[in-house]
């Protein structure tokens, strides 16, 4: 990075330090249940306060659209966690979900700025340009470089320097350096190429089976076909990548089904691809913002213009590269982040979201829809400075400033959460609709369970998405399976259209025998 780009960064760490606003929250709070249940209870509708975050000066706020848990760090650089946290994703020492905010008190001799949150992995960023992870680590995603232990659940420290950024997808994470040459490095799994090394790293399990395994990567390394480009913005989606180098060119790879990565075909691209749309006039400003969700990518242009690209909603045509949204021509958007299908937005003194969603993600309150196909205001925070947002699975997150808005912020709820160990009240079952659509769920999922021999108990914590037009998108794309290579196609009414990989099949059809073997051949040890 530059030495402007520096000091910039350096000036924008100043003016936030300073500056905080109260953390709001929506959506689902049933961290165990999340992808899991369908008609989970417990949801939070409109945007909430959380208690233990009350008057605490919140800087910044990450989840990401495989996650089901929260980081949130507040302007002293302390780091909050809370979620989900069967893999140690929170970093406090232990398995133990949070129901509450706390602090990560392996992180209390430094001062955090970033952080980004994988699926069941959290990395964060000091003042001094290191970075320390925690979480699952199967694919060498906590960048330690090795994966003899497959789960940290304590602060280590990740094998980069002068970091100024990170963020995180599923099972990946991406560093933006400082260092010249490699201002971009990824570690984790390159099932989709999604590292943008040129590879996938795919071979044979065994000499003798046709069994895929994709060879993690655990030691942060350079894109090498970005040396000589410096990478200021990057967002990751479940398993793709968006970045943006300092000329204002957008770069896209990892998995490209449904046209998330914008380049008008659906194949996956194993090296950064520029995306031609943002070229001469329409390259990206320097305060443009970038976002990525499961299955979809976004960006502002010339003009604050957002574009966006891949699949936007269930029905109806994916846009396969990208376009103007013209909902929000006009608006002059400041932040915005995407989860599984929704996006949240901050722009002049409103809060905008939309998508599909089924636990009050959009915060649209009791009496408010539950998804919505165009940006909506989210009404109880009109008049509000939304300084940032964060999606998650099933959940968002808003920081507001306080400056002015107390009255409005004494009428929000406030949500308490349970204390560790605190007795769980059962969650009530609710009925499940009758017809065709109820048995077609079950159908669905008991087809996608049978159709891998090897599930893995994280696969499946992923794969039952909480709305069932999500589970058609998100399952296939966006989980590591062990089973049968990319992109199989689901059992979904879009199967029959050829969307994702031609290797696909759908699950209800028998093991086809293969008379060789796919992939490269097994690596020596």
């Amino acid at each position: 990075m530059s030495s402007s780009s520096s000091s910039a960064l350096k000036e924008e760490k100043e003016d936030e330090a300073v500056k905080g606003g109260e953390l709001l929250f929506c959506g689902a709070t049933c961290w165990d249940m999340i992808g899991r249940k369908k008609g989970i209870d417990g949801n939070l509708v409109s945007p909430t306060r959380l208690r233990p975050l009350i008057g605490v000066d919140i800087r910044y706020v990450v989840s990401g659209c495989a996650s089901c848990h929260c980081v949130a760090l507040d302007v002293e650089g302390r780091c909050y966690t809370w979620g989900r946290n069967d893999k140690g994703q929170l970093g406090h020492g232990d398995t133990i979900q949070r129901d509450r905010p706390t602090v990560v008190s392996g992180l209390s001799k430094y001062k955090i700025l970033k952080a980004g949150s994988g699926r069941s992995h959290t990395v964060v960023v000091t003042d001094d340009g290191n970075s320390l992870a925690f979480g699952w680590n199967k694919h060498g995603q906590l960048g330690v470089g090795s994966v003899r232990n497959e789960i940290e659940s304590s602060p280590v420290r990740c094998l980069v320097s002068e970091v100024t950024y990170t963020t995180c997808g599923g099972d990946f994470t991406v560093w933006l350096s400082s260092v010249e040459g490699s201002s971009i490095l990824t570690a984790g799994l390159p099932q989709y190429g999604q590292l943008g090394h040129g590879t996938d790293n795919e071979y044979n399990s065994k000499d003798s089976s046709v069994r895929l395994v994709y060879e993690a990567q655990p030691r942060p390394r350079a894109i090498a076909s970005l040396a000589g480009e410096t990478i200021v913005k990057v967002a990751c989606g479940t398993n793709h990548t968006v970045a943006v180098d300092k000329n204002g060119y957008v770069y896209t790879w990892g998995y490209g089904g449904y046209g998330r990565l914008g380049h008008r075909e659906q194949k996956d691209e194993w090296a950064p691809r520029r995306v031609d749309v943002f070229q001469n006039r329409n390259v990206l400003p320097p305060d443009a913002i970038i976002s990525a969700g499961s299955v979809n990518s976004a960006c502002t242009a010339a003009g604050g213009q957002l574009y966006m690209w891949g699949k936007l909603k269930n029905n109806g045509d994916d846009w396969m590269y990208p376009k103007p949204l013209m909902d929000l021509s006009g608006w002059n958007l400041r932040c915005m982040d995407s989860g599984g299908m929704h996006h949240f937005v901050g722009a002049d003194s409103s809060c905008i979201s939309w998508g599909q969603a089924q636990n009050g993600e959009l915060g649209y309150g009791p009496m408010g829809q539950k998804s919505s196909a165009v940006p909506k205001k989210v009404d109880i925070l009109e008049g509000m400075h939304v300084m940032s947002v964060a999606c998650g699975t099933a959940h968002s997150m808003v920081i507001v400033d306080r400056t002015n808005v107390a009255d409005q912020l004494e009428q929000l709820d406030v949500y308490d959460g349970k204390a560790i160990g605190e007795a769980k009240t059962p969650v009530p079952k609710q009925p499940a609709k009758k017809g065709a659509k109820g048995a077609d769920n079950s159908k669905k999922r008991k087809n996608a369970k049978d159709s891998s021999d090897e599930d893995e108990e994280e696969d499946e914590d992923t794969e039952e998405s909480d709305n069932t037009d999500e589970d058609q998108v998100n399952g296939k794309a966006g989980v590591k399976r062990a089973g049968r290579g990319r992109g199989r196609a689901s059992a979904s009414k879009n199967s029959s259209s050829g969307r994702g990989r031609g290797r696909g099949r759908t699950p209800a059809s028998p093991p086809v025998k293969s008379s060789g073997k796919r992939g490269r051949p097994r690596k020596s040890s």
